[in-house]
């Protein structure tokens, strides 16, 4: 049976590949940063004006949780439920006898400080693992980047104080805010990593971003088999986790 609850309240990359995203979808993102400041809905890419909506009733599911806290690609914008990255994951967890139940705590348009006001709503429940994949629109805004180090940081003590372990997902900033920006963007997740020695998913949306097969037409959020690759990637990092929970 499929529990999926969606609720909305390391390793270096590799170069070729970095160039590769910041070259594929440097334009693209300028458009279509363009078009979703002119229009009044959110559907397109993750907008930093989407209103997060309030959050559903909890289920009283038993199993401890693991909760992915993040924005419309968390979310699974433009795909059934089922299909989310975070969707996907519950279905491998089921299928090799997992007993968590994922929470899919993404908002579209949510940046890393939107994140950190949810983080105590979030971790309400038995949460044992919290997957923070926010940042995509902190770049897309052109946020100052040590505001959201700042705040990933928050995330990452709060949840450790509760005994919740981390892991953090990398994203990739644009390249119209100038190469600076993009470095320091990127490295700000590897000093966290670092600095915390969390569990590090590089860059979330490794062999997806840029590649047109693997996205919707907004060329920035995944289709079904680009969350597919997602997941596979989260679950490289995530599996040895369960593995550990199990053993204990």
């Amino acid at each position: 049976m499929h529990l999926l609850r969606r609720v909305s309240g390391g390793d270096q990359l590799q170069p070729d590949l970095r160039l590769f995203f910041v070259r594929s979808i440097g334009v693209l993102v300028l458009v279509l940063l363009a078009v979703a400041c002119g229009r009044s809905d959110t559907a397109g890419v993750p907008s930093a004006q989407a209103e997060p909506s309030p959050p559903p009733s909890r289920t009283e599911d038993p199993r401890p949780k693991i909760v992915f806290l993040g924005d419309s690609l968390t979310a699974g914008l433009g795909l059934v439920e089922t299909q989310s990255y975070p969707g996907l994951l519950q279905d491998r967890m089921d299928a090799e006898g997992f007993r968590f139940e994922v929470v899919n705590a993404g908002v579209s348009g949510d940046t890393s400080a939107g994140g950190v006001r949810r983080l105590d709503w979030a971790l309400q429940e038995d949460v044992k693992i919290l997957i923070v994949a926010l940042g995509a629109n902190d770049g897309l805004r052109g946020l100052s980047v040590n505001e959201m180090k700042q705040n990933l940081a928050r995330i990452i003590e709060s949840a450790r104080a509760k005994g919740v372990v981390v892991i953090l997902a990398g994203m990739e900033a644009p390249p119209n805010y100038g190469p600076e920006y993009v470095a320091s963007f990127r490295q700000a997740y590897r000093d966290l990593a670092l600095q915390y020695k969390v569990q590090f998913v590089p860059f979330l949306l490794d062999k997806v971003a840029g590649q047109p097969a693997m996205n919707q037409p907004d060329g920035i959020h995944p289709n079904a088999q680009g969350a597919g690759v997602v997941a596979d990637t989260v679950w490289a990092v995530l599996k040895p986790l369960l593995d550990q929970f199990s053993a204990s």
